[in-house]
């Protein structure tokens, strides 16, 4: 009897095994079998020529490293043997782009970024576009102006991370997290605003003209003008209506009026400063010197109105930054 008692768990032992190999056996069939249908399942046409574009380029590697170290060699040689045609192609390059003669303007134009909280992460990164056009146009202009980006943070500096992130090594632009107000002496601001009473004739050479870094698509009409009141600093308005007769609002993007003032130093004339940067959509037409001063008294009657209705008139003047005015 002890016999078969013994034999008795070895045998259950032995069919415990037995099922799990069985099961170890069948998991190994599974896999291989779900192995097996991913390496066979077809490739899509797209995914064929991608494959066989990139074996090629591969291939053809050396080839192209060949090529171009037999191209520099050649170059090489043919300068050595015909140094005056090097000379040619030099002076000839030189003629086909001329350097222009900078002559750097005092002037300085601060963009006011301090309105990120006021606007939708699109026109964030339409502000953002505009401020690369500003540096780049800066940059070629004849009378580059000292360009400041204040109040620079939130939304704005994180649209410039991601999308453009070489702006931290832009040249000839300074960058600050603090309000312009913290930057840049009172007695030298002037808020370019479109709200603004006073009419700018002329720009002084000893100032910084603040352009609102505003894109609201009038949202927040006047905003900047009581901004400037509010921190007690100088105000003006481009003199658009001055020179010009236009079909839509006066109310210009932060690139135009920073691209008029650099065409006014270019060519010391607001009207053709103007007509220059104005887009055509903007349906802008030259006023003759009657027209202007017709002009001129609506303006004055229209601001006369609204004085008896508000109340006493501002007692200073500013300049629209908001949305870069006229």
């Amino acid at each position: 009897m002890a016999d078969v008692k013994s034999a008795a768990p070895c045998k259950h032992k032995e069919q415990e095994g037995e099922n799990d190999n069985a099961d170890s056996k069948s998991e190994v069939e599974t896999n291989g079998k779900s192995e097996e249908s991913t390496e066979t399942q077809p490739l899509s046409k797209r995914q064929r020529k991608k494959l066989l574009r990139q074996q090629k380029w591969e291939e053809e590697r050396e080839l192209r490293k060949l090529k171009r170290k037999e191209k520099k060699q050649q170059r090489r040689l043919e300068r050595q043997n015909n140094p005056e045609e090097e000379r040619g192609d030099s002076e000839r390059s030189q003629r086909k782009r001329p350097r222009k003669e900078l002559n750097p303007s005092s002037i300085r134009l601060v963009m006011d970024c301090s309105f990120d909280n006021l606007m939708l992460l699109k026109d964030v990164r339409k502000l953002h576009k505009q401020i690369q056009r500003c540096y780049a146009t800066n940059r070629r202009a004849p009378h580059p102006v000292q360009f400041l980006v204040t109040s620079l943070g939130g939304q704005l500096k994180q649209s410039m991370d991601e999308k453009d992130k070489g702006w931290v090594n832009w040249k000839d632009i300074s960058f600050k997290a603090e309000h312009y107000s913290e930057v840049v002496a009172k007695e030298d601001l002037v808020y370019l605003t479109s709200d603004s009473p006073n009419v700018l004739t002329e720009l002084d050479l000893s100032k910084a003209y603040v352009i609102g870094g505003l894109v609201d698509h009038n949202h927040h009409k006047g905003l900047t003008f009581e901004k400037s009141k509010e921190l007690g600093i100088a105000h003006a308005q481009l003199p658009l209506s001055t020179f010009v007769k236009m079909n839509s609002r006066k109310v210009l993007a932060v690139n135009h009026v920073f691209e008029i003032i650099l065409s006014y130093l270019e060519k010391g004339n607001w009207q053709d400063a103007f007509f220059t940067i104005l887009p055509q959509r903007k349906g802008a037409v030259a006023l003759d010197q009657d027209e202007a001063g017709d002009q001129d008294q609506e303006d004055q009657e229209d601001q006369d109105s609204d004085s008896d209705s508000e109340g006493d008139a501002p007692e200073q003047p500013e300049i629209n930054a908001d949305k870069a005015s006229s």
